[in-house]
Protein backbone atom coordinates (compact mmCIF):
# COMPACT_ATOMS: atom_id res chain seq x y z
CA UNK A 1 0.00 0.00 0.00
CA UNK A 2 2.58 2.08 0.48
CA UNK A 3 6.81 1.83 1.13
CA UNK A 4 6.79 2.30 4.50
CA UNK A 5 7.07 -0.91 6.47
CA UNK A 6 4.13 -2.87 7.51
CA UNK A 7 2.20 -5.25 9.95
CA UNK A 8 0.81 -8.46 8.68
CA UNK A 9 -2.24 -9.87 10.36
CA UNK A 10 -5.01 -12.19 9.35
CA UNK A 11 -8.82 -11.53 9.37
CA UNK A 12 -11.02 -13.99 10.09
CA UNK A 13 -15.01 -12.71 10.78
CA UNK A 14 -17.83 -14.55 10.87
CA UNK A 15 -20.12 -13.86 7.55
CA UNK A 16 -24.58 -15.21 6.93
CA UNK A 17 -22.24 -17.06 4.52
CA UNK A 18 -19.28 -18.54 6.00
CA UNK A 19 -16.24 -17.54 7.89
CA UNK A 20 -13.77 -14.94 5.94
CA UNK A 21 -10.25 -15.50 6.36
CA UNK A 22 -7.98 -13.20 4.80
CA UNK A 23 -4.18 -12.24 5.41
CA UNK A 24 -4.04 -7.75 5.53
CA UNK A 25 -0.95 -5.57 5.74
CA UNK A 26 -1.43 -2.14 7.04
CA UNK A 27 1.44 0.58 7.55
CA UNK A 28 3.18 1.31 10.59
CA UNK A 29 3.55 4.76 9.90
CA UNK A 30 1.14 7.39 9.62
CA UNK A 31 -1.27 7.08 6.43
CA UNK A 32 -4.40 8.76 4.56
CA UNK A 33 -7.44 7.19 4.96
CA UNK A 34 -7.14 6.80 1.46
CA UNK A 35 -4.92 3.56 2.37
CA UNK A 36 -7.47 1.81 3.86
CA UNK A 37 -10.07 2.15 0.68
CA UNK A 38 -8.15 -1.02 -1.05
CA UNK A 39 -8.34 -3.91 1.86
CA UNK A 40 -11.67 -2.96 2.27
CA UNK A 41 -13.11 -3.37 -1.24
CA UNK A 42 -11.05 -7.12 -1.27
CA UNK A 43 -13.22 -7.99 2.25
CA UNK A 44 -16.03 -6.56 -0.07
CA UNK A 45 -15.13 -8.75 -2.78
CA UNK A 46 -14.29 -12.22 -0.26
CA UNK A 47 -17.63 -11.55 1.56
CA UNK A 48 -19.32 -11.52 -1.56
CA UNK A 49 -17.85 -14.51 -3.03
CA UNK A 50 -19.06 -16.13 0.05
CA UNK A 51 -22.22 -15.36 -0.81
CA UNK A 52 -22.80 -16.37 -4.18
CA UNK A 53 -21.06 -19.59 -3.44
CA UNK A 54 -23.83 -20.11 -1.11
CA UNK A 55 -26.20 -18.92 -3.80
CA UNK A 56 -25.11 -21.12 -7.07
CA UNK A 57 -25.22 -24.31 -4.30
CA UNK A 58 -28.57 -23.54 -4.01
CA UNK A 59 -29.61 -23.09 -7.80
CA UNK A 60 -29.27 -19.29 -8.27
CA UNK A 61 -26.23 -18.36 -10.50
CA UNK A 62 -25.24 -14.83 -10.62
CA UNK A 63 -26.40 -13.43 -14.29
CA UNK A 64 -23.81 -10.21 -14.05
CA UNK A 65 -21.56 -11.03 -17.32
CA UNK A 66 -18.89 -8.50 -18.74
CA UNK A 67 -20.70 -5.84 -20.72
CA UNK A 68 -24.07 -5.92 -18.94
CA UNK A 69 -24.33 -2.30 -17.36
CA UNK A 70 -27.72 -1.71 -17.14
CA UNK A 71 -27.11 -0.91 -13.36
CA UNK A 72 -24.51 1.37 -14.72
CA UNK A 73 -26.86 4.02 -14.77
CA UNK A 74 -27.80 4.21 -11.01
CA UNK A 75 -27.04 6.58 -9.02
CA UNK A 76 -23.86 5.28 -7.05
CA UNK A 77 -22.83 6.96 -3.58
CA UNK A 78 -19.33 6.58 -2.33
CA UNK A 79 -17.83 7.14 1.06
CA UNK A 80 -15.33 10.17 1.34
CA UNK A 81 -12.35 7.94 2.11
CA UNK A 82 -14.11 6.54 -2.04
CA UNK A 83 -13.77 9.81 -2.90
CA UNK A 84 -10.74 10.87 -2.16
CA UNK A 85 -9.05 7.14 -3.81
CA UNK A 86 -10.77 8.28 -7.01
CA UNK A 87 -9.44 11.87 -7.11
CA UNK A 88 -5.84 10.34 -6.35
CA UNK A 89 -6.55 7.35 -9.12
CA UNK A 90 -7.85 9.80 -12.26
CA UNK A 91 -4.59 11.95 -11.04
CA UNK A 92 -2.34 9.46 -11.65
CA UNK A 93 -3.56 8.00 -15.13
CA UNK A 94 -1.64 9.41 -18.40
CA UNK A 95 -2.40 13.06 -19.92
CA UNK A 96 -4.73 11.69 -22.82
CA UNK A 97 -6.62 8.90 -20.69
CA UNK A 98 -7.15 11.41 -17.38
CA UNK A 99 -8.36 14.39 -20.48
CA UNK A 100 -10.90 12.36 -21.51
CA UNK A 101 -12.42 11.26 -18.40
CA UNK A 102 -12.11 14.60 -17.06
CA UNK A 103 -14.39 15.39 -20.20
CA UNK A 104 -16.75 12.74 -19.29
CA UNK A 105 -17.35 13.57 -15.91
CA UNK A 106 -17.98 17.59 -16.87
CA UNK A 107 -20.46 16.21 -19.16
CA UNK A 108 -21.92 14.20 -16.79
CA UNK A 109 -22.37 17.46 -14.21
CA UNK A 110 -23.79 19.22 -17.06
CA UNK A 111 -26.68 16.85 -17.93
CA UNK A 112 -27.33 16.24 -14.43
CA UNK A 113 -27.33 20.42 -13.94
CA UNK A 114 -29.62 20.42 -16.69
CA UNK A 115 -31.69 18.06 -15.13
CA UNK A 116 -32.28 20.05 -11.74
CA UNK A 117 -30.45 17.57 -9.89
CA UNK A 118 -26.69 18.81 -9.48
CA UNK A 119 -28.16 21.01 -6.33
CA UNK A 120 -30.04 18.05 -4.87
CA UNK A 121 -26.97 15.83 -5.23
CA UNK A 122 -24.47 18.45 -4.04
CA UNK A 123 -26.82 18.59 -0.62
CA UNK A 124 -26.88 14.80 -0.42
CA UNK A 125 -22.67 15.33 -0.41
CA UNK A 126 -22.54 17.93 1.81
CA UNK A 127 -25.53 17.58 4.55
CA UNK A 128 -24.80 16.96 8.07
CA UNK A 129 -27.73 15.13 8.78
CA UNK A 130 -27.94 10.94 8.31
CA UNK A 131 -29.73 10.00 5.60
CA UNK A 132 -32.18 6.75 4.93
CA UNK A 133 -33.37 5.24 2.14
CA UNK A 134 -36.39 6.43 1.74
CA UNK A 135 -35.27 10.12 1.63
CA UNK A 136 -32.61 8.90 -1.09
CA UNK A 137 -35.32 7.06 -2.80
CA UNK A 138 -37.06 9.89 -5.15
CA UNK A 139 -33.58 11.42 -6.11
CA UNK A 140 -32.67 7.52 -6.94
CA UNK A 141 -35.92 6.94 -8.96
CA UNK A 142 -35.21 10.48 -10.76
CA UNK A 143 -31.50 10.19 -11.86
CA UNK A 144 -32.18 6.40 -12.67
CA UNK A 145 -34.60 7.91 -15.11
CA UNK A 146 -31.86 9.92 -17.00
CA UNK A 147 -31.06 6.19 -18.26
CA UNK A 148 -27.27 8.32 -18.41
CA UNK A 149 -24.43 6.06 -18.41
CA UNK A 150 -22.02 5.96 -15.61
CA UNK A 151 -18.89 8.54 -16.85
CA UNK A 152 -16.38 5.73 -16.22
CA UNK A 153 -18.38 3.58 -19.00
CA UNK A 154 -16.37 3.01 -22.12
CA UNK A 155 -18.32 0.70 -24.42
CA UNK A 156 -20.46 -0.79 -21.68
CA UNK A 157 -17.60 -1.50 -19.67
CA UNK A 158 -16.53 -0.09 -16.42
CA UNK A 159 -12.88 1.90 -17.40
CA UNK A 160 -11.95 1.63 -13.90
CA UNK A 161 -12.82 -1.77 -12.76
CA UNK A 162 -9.90 -2.53 -10.03
CA UNK A 163 -10.80 0.85 -8.65
CA UNK A 164 -14.68 0.83 -9.11
CA UNK A 165 -16.56 1.64 -6.05
CA UNK A 166 -17.43 -0.59 -3.79
CA UNK A 167 -21.31 -0.01 -4.20
CA UNK A 168 -20.65 -1.09 -7.85
CA UNK A 169 -19.13 -4.34 -6.63
CA UNK A 170 -21.93 -5.16 -4.61
CA UNK A 171 -24.51 -5.20 -7.01
CA UNK A 172 -25.63 -8.87 -8.34
CA UNK A 173 -28.53 -10.17 -9.54
CA UNK A 174 -29.98 -13.66 -9.52
CA UNK A 175 -32.56 -13.08 -11.97
CA UNK A 176 -32.64 -12.88 -15.56
CA UNK A 177 -30.47 -10.06 -17.10
CA UNK A 178 -32.55 -8.22 -19.22
CA UNK A 179 -34.94 -7.74 -16.38
CA UNK A 180 -32.23 -5.14 -15.08
CA UNK A 181 -33.02 -2.89 -18.52
CA UNK A 182 -35.90 -1.65 -16.25
CA UNK A 183 -35.20 -2.22 -12.59
CA UNK A 184 -38.30 -0.15 -11.56
CA UNK A 185 -40.76 -1.79 -13.53
CA UNK A 186 -39.18 -5.28 -13.45
CA UNK A 187 -38.61 -7.55 -9.87
CA UNK A 188 -34.53 -8.12 -9.86
CA UNK A 189 -33.43 -10.07 -6.96
CA UNK A 190 -30.10 -8.90 -6.15
CA UNK A 191 -27.67 -11.37 -3.98
CA UNK A 192 -27.98 -10.23 0.08
CA UNK A 193 -24.92 -7.74 1.00
CA UNK A 194 -23.73 -8.87 4.18
CA UNK A 195 -21.84 -5.78 5.01
CA UNK A 196 -21.74 -2.55 2.53
CA UNK A 197 -18.07 -1.70 2.47
CA UNK A 198 -19.17 2.32 1.64
CA UNK A 199 -20.83 2.63 4.75
CA UNK A 200 -18.54 1.24 6.53
CA UNK A 201 -15.95 3.83 5.27
CA UNK A 202 -18.50 6.15 5.68
CA UNK A 203 -19.19 5.35 9.64
CA UNK A 204 -14.51 4.95 9.55
CA UNK A 205 -14.29 8.80 8.49
CA UNK A 206 -17.28 9.91 10.39
CA UNK A 207 -15.33 8.93 13.64
CA UNK A 208 -11.88 9.72 12.20
CA UNK A 209 -12.86 13.64 11.49
CA UNK A 210 -15.97 13.88 14.10
CA UNK A 211 -18.42 14.55 11.09
CA UNK A 212 -21.32 13.26 9.21
CA UNK A 213 -21.05 9.85 7.82
CA UNK A 214 -20.85 10.67 4.16
CA UNK A 215 -22.55 9.16 1.03
CA UNK A 216 -21.29 11.68 -1.94
CA UNK A 217 -22.97 10.64 -5.48
CA UNK A 218 -20.40 9.65 -7.87
CA UNK A 219 -21.46 12.03 -10.58
CA UNK A 220 -19.72 14.72 -8.21
CA UNK A 221 -16.94 12.89 -6.14
CA UNK A 222 -14.35 14.35 -7.80
CA UNK A 223 -15.65 17.75 -7.24
CA UNK A 224 -16.71 17.10 -3.41
CA UNK A 225 -12.77 15.89 -2.86
CA UNK A 226 -11.60 18.84 -4.63
CA UNK A 227 -13.44 20.97 -2.24
CA UNK A 228 -12.24 18.74 0.89
CA UNK A 229 -8.62 18.44 -0.21
CA UNK A 230 -7.32 19.74 3.58
CA UNK A 231 -9.03 16.63 5.03
CA UNK A 232 -7.53 14.74 2.41
CA UNK A 233 -3.97 15.67 4.04
CA UNK A 234 -4.95 13.93 7.10
CA UNK A 235 -3.26 11.14 8.59
CA UNK A 236 -3.57 8.43 10.78
CA UNK A 237 -1.67 5.16 12.45
CA UNK A 238 -2.17 2.74 9.53
CA UNK A 239 -3.08 -0.18 12.99
CA UNK A 240 -5.53 2.45 13.89
CA UNK A 241 -7.31 2.84 10.17
CA UNK A 242 -7.23 -1.34 10.57
CA UNK A 243 -8.60 -1.24 14.25
CA UNK A 244 -11.36 0.82 13.43
CA UNK A 245 -12.00 -0.06 10.06
CA UNK A 246 -12.65 -3.67 11.10
CA UNK A 247 -14.51 -2.96 14.29
CA UNK A 248 -17.39 -0.92 11.53
CA UNK A 249 -17.02 -4.07 9.61
CA UNK A 250 -17.88 -6.77 13.00
CA UNK A 251 -20.92 -4.29 13.31
CA UNK A 252 -22.46 -4.40 10.59
CA UNK A 253 -22.12 -8.13 10.17
CA UNK A 254 -23.40 -8.67 13.41
CA UNK A 255 -26.59 -6.48 12.34
CA UNK A 256 -26.84 -8.45 9.44
CA UNK A 257 -26.96 -12.13 10.83
CA UNK A 258 -28.89 -10.57 13.32
CA UNK A 259 -31.53 -9.93 10.58
CA UNK A 260 -31.43 -12.47 8.62
CA UNK A 261 -31.65 -14.97 11.60
CA UNK A 262 -34.83 -13.01 12.33
CA UNK A 263 -36.21 -13.41 8.91
CA UNK A 264 -35.42 -16.60 8.92
CA UNK A 265 -37.64 -17.23 12.34
CA UNK A 266 -40.90 -15.21 10.21
CA UNK A 267 -40.60 -17.77 7.96
CA UNK A 268 -40.53 -20.51 9.98
CA UNK A 269 -43.16 -19.40 11.84
CA UNK A 270 -45.33 -18.49 8.52
CA UNK A 271 -44.83 -22.00 7.13
CA UNK A 272 -45.45 -23.74 10.80
CA UNK A 273 -48.37 -21.43 10.60
CA UNK A 274 -49.45 -22.89 6.99
CA UNK A 275 -49.25 -26.18 7.55
CA UNK A 276 -51.57 -26.25 10.61
CA UNK A 277 -54.08 -24.43 9.04
CA UNK A 278 -54.11 -27.41 6.36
Amino acid sequence: MTDMPVERFEVSLNTPAGLLTMPVEVPTGFVPVTTIVPLMRRLSQQAQALEERKSVAAGHPISCRMGCAACCRMLVPVSAPEAFALKDMILALPDARRARMMTKLSETRARVEQAGLLARLTDVAETTQPLIDEEMEPLNREYYALRMPCPFLENETCSIYEDRPAACRELLVTTPAELCQDMVKNQVQALPVPVRISTVMGALWSELVGGPARLIPLPIALDWAERHSAERSLVWKGTQLLDKALDKVWRYLSQELAHRAEAGSRMQRGTEGTSSGN
